[in-house]
């Protein structure tokens, strides 16, 4: 009702995905967002129209759907996985092998209508066949569990070099375009810079168009299955599952779906991730990617899909932001004067005998280089949400918003 946004009088506007203008106008406003950044008409963000920054951007819609799969099986059914990088590498392998070119390594070339579908399909068969040996066990050890997978997949994936292409020169992985079948033009080319529809882009650009509507259609899967029984019955498990499977939810089948939904989100994702980089080698799907969409889920806010989008943002430009710092600083530690070079020295390490917090030396030096400092920072910042903010940067934003709602009155 007008003026009174929060009032719902049916279940179906109730439960509807975007229940207020208030959201529909800031979501229409985000996608032209999107729709207009590689173009570099907007002004204060031409930054972002740039090779450099569109790849970035592409990034975060990639481990944007890694997210959301994790994000349904902890977020939504409570439980804990390290080993999302392993199915990631699942989908890669299997990408690899169905829209790889022929050669030396495994590949048919089929089109990725064919090898993408299928890099989550065969993900989420391997997450259903792993899922009862996992599901017995829960919390810390369901943790460990899984934590085996990575370093199991690592294994397999250094010594299948028939697949992978082995640990020194990885393998090339199938382009981003889109065929009927096995012709040699296809019908549309991301990887390539060229014209649509009369407007000149960058093959970024193209393949910043692609990786985010795939991201989009993820995050409203994502939504609807949050919506659904079978998301209700993950949210019960999560909160009390004994109580859950009393009320009569199947708790092992439920836990067993929402394996299986998680992993076929991190094939797509992997299968996009290698399809993206276009040449990786095994080590690629090792425990740091796990960390990073752990850190995405954690900082975003568990069992929120906006909490993903906010999340990906920050784990992925967070680095960024970290090396522009670094290289910022370490110029005012050579050539600044007086106090705030004593700052910037504090910091960053310019010299092989300089302790500084950071080192922005090549090669091994004291202090933290970039990377290091990265992961330390991760993991601050899992602690720090998670004792400070559960729900993440989608909690602050709550806060926020809530504050201005009551705006002047405190209460």
């Amino acid at each position: 009702m007008r003026g009174r946004p929060l009032l719902h009088t049916s279940y179906v506007s109730d439960q509807a995905i975007f229940n207020s203008g208030t959201k529909k106008v800031l979501v229409g406003l985000f996608l032209l967002i999107l729709a207009l950044m590689p173009l570099g008409v907007i002004p204060g963000l031409k930054w972002a129209a740039t090779n450099s920054w569109m790849r970035v951007f592409g990034e975060v819609a990639v481990l944007l759907i890694a997210a959301l799969g994790l994000n349904i099986l902890t977020g939504l059914a409570g439980q804990v996985s390290l080993g999302h990088a392993f199915f990631m590498g699942i989908g890669a392998y299997t990408a690899a092998i169905l829209g790889g070119p022929e050669g030396p390594l495994w590949g048919l070339g089929l089109p990725i209508w064919v090898w993408l579908p299928a890099a989550g399909a065969v993900a989420a068969l391997v997450g259903v066949v792993i899922a009862p040996t996992s599901l017995r066990v829960r919390g810390l050890y369901l943790a460990i569990v899984t934590l085996g997978l990575v370093f199991i997949g690592e294994h397999l994936f250094r010594n299948f070099d028939f697949i992978t292409g082995g640990s020194q020169s990885g393998r090339t992985f199938p382009p981003l375009e889109l065929k009927l079948w096995k012709e040699e033009a296809p019908i549309v080319s991301f990887q390539t810079d060229g014209s649509w529809f009369g407007i000149e882009l960058s093959s970024q650009a193209k393949m910043f168009y692609l990786l985010v509507a795939f991201a989009i259609v993820a995050s409203l899967l994502a939504k609807n299955i949050q919506r659904s029984r079978a998301g209700r019955a993950f949210q019960s498990i999560r909160d009390r599952d004994i109580a859950a499977e009393i009320t009569g939810v199947d708790e092992f089948r439920y836990k067993t779906l929402a394996f299986a939904i998680s992993s076929g989100y991190a094939g797509v994702a992997g299968a996009l991730f290698a399809a993206f980089v276009s040449r990786t080698i095994p080590e690629a799907f090792g425990l740091p990617l796990s960390v990073e969409v752990i850190a995405i889920v954690l900082i975003g806010g568990a069992g929120i899909v906006s909490g993903m989008v906010l999340g990906s943002l920050f784990v992925i430009v967070l680095p960024l932001i970290v090396q522009n710092l670094t290289e910022w600083l370490s110029d005012l530690a050579r050539s600044g004067e007086g106090i705030v070079q004593s700052i910037a020295d504090f910091f960053v390490a310019t010299g092989t005998f300089d302790f500084g917090l950071i080192s922005s030396l090549p090669g091994s030096s004291p202090g933290l280089n970039v990377f290091q400092f990265n992961q330390v920072l991760y993991g601050l910042l899992i602690v720090g949400f998670i004792i400070f903010e559960p729900l993440g940067l989608y909690g602050i934003w709550v806060r926020i918003r809530n504050y201005w709602k009551g705006w002047p009155f405190t209460y």
